[in-house]
């Protein structure tokens, strides 16, 4: 499938909620409040714009978004920047194609390029492992809600980069 990745525009913003909206309503575990977050994260420091990118079909219509926000690790020694990956949405009808996995695979590339160093994630354990996330419990570090080990994970954007990291994830106020 033939698409383009770009970084999204402020005169994307309503699209993108719409594809967001639209990809997370028929999946069982959703609040279907996804779209809310990804406008809510953009109006906090935590957002990082070259970060916000969407898929175009061959017509130019947005039919995908993947969002990269800034998070911190922390304990009571340090505190770490990461970034978490939340969310990845493709619309239903250009589903199970491979956009999600060229958007987060697009997206990590960027945040590499930009400097960072790591990237947590709250997903299905069989789908991010294959972009090389781990259970972040590997480098010690936590979640703040009541979840699975093998659904958070994190990936080294450099290698060794959380080898000296653990600590709780603090995530922006854009996710209470």
């Amino acid at each position: 499938m033939d698409i383009k990745i770009r970084i999204e525009r402020t005169e994307d913003y309503r699209k993108t909620e719409e594809v967001v909206r639209s990809a997370f309503e028929p999946e069982e575990f959703s609040d279907e409040k996804e779209h809310l977050l990804v406008n809510r994260i953009r109006k906090t420091e935590a957002f990082v714009p070259e970060l916000s990118l969407v898929a175009e079909n061959n017509k130019q219509e947005i039919i995908g978004h993947v969002l990269l926000s800034k998070v911190k690790i922390v304990n009571d020694k340090q505190v770490v920047e990461s970034l978490a990956l939340a969310p990845v949405s493709v619309v239903p009808d250009y589903q199970n194609k491979g956009i999600g996995s060229q958007l987060i695979k697009a997206a990590l590339t960027s945040a590499k390029n930009l400097g960072y160093q790591s990237v947590i994630v709250l997903g299905h354990q069989d789908y991010y492992p294959k972009f090389g996330f781990k259970k972040a419990s590997t480098w010690r570090i936590k979640d703040p809600f009541d979840v699975p080990d093998e659904v958070f994970m994190a990936l080294e954007l450099t290698e060794n980069s959380l080898a000296h990291v653990h600590g709780v994830v603090h995530y922006s106020e854009a996710f209470s």
